[in-house]
């Protein structure tokens, strides 16, 4: 069955780096729209980032452009999300969501999520 796996969460200090991984089995990421999504806490989900099946177009939320890059390993059926020059408004728990269009908030499978906290 479709399962989707993130890890890579963590605690970090304003300006630092991580890097969230999607580890996805039951499919084939590079068949899909791959997204990732973020939660807040008291807020509702926020879309971050897509790739396209072709793996050659991606698109961010403004606030995170040039800041995060969204990718995958064909091999490894694995997304991931490079986070840069993290902010304290980046912290939320993030997850992967498997999509079959550009549009945002569609998509029909997701992971439980990983945390990112950024403190200092």
């Amino acid at each position: 069955q479709v399962q989707l796996v993130e890890s890579g969460g963590g605690l970090v200090q304003p300006g630092g780096s991580l890097r969230l991984s999607c580890a996805a089995s039951g499919f084939t990421v590079s068949s899909y729209y791959m997204k990732w999504v973020r939660q807040a806490p008291g807020k509702g989900p926020e879309w971050v980032s897509t790739i396209n099946p072709g793996g050659y177009s991606t698109r961010y939320l403004d606030s995170v452009k040039g800041r995060f890059t969204i990718s995958r390993d064909r091999s490894k059926n694995t997304l991931y999300l490079q986070m840069n020059s993290l902010k304290p408004e980046d912290t939320a728990l993030y997850y992967c969501a498997r999509g079959r269009e550009w549009a945002d908030y569609e998509y029909d499978y997701w992971g439980q999520g990983t945390q990112v906290t950024v403190s200092s």
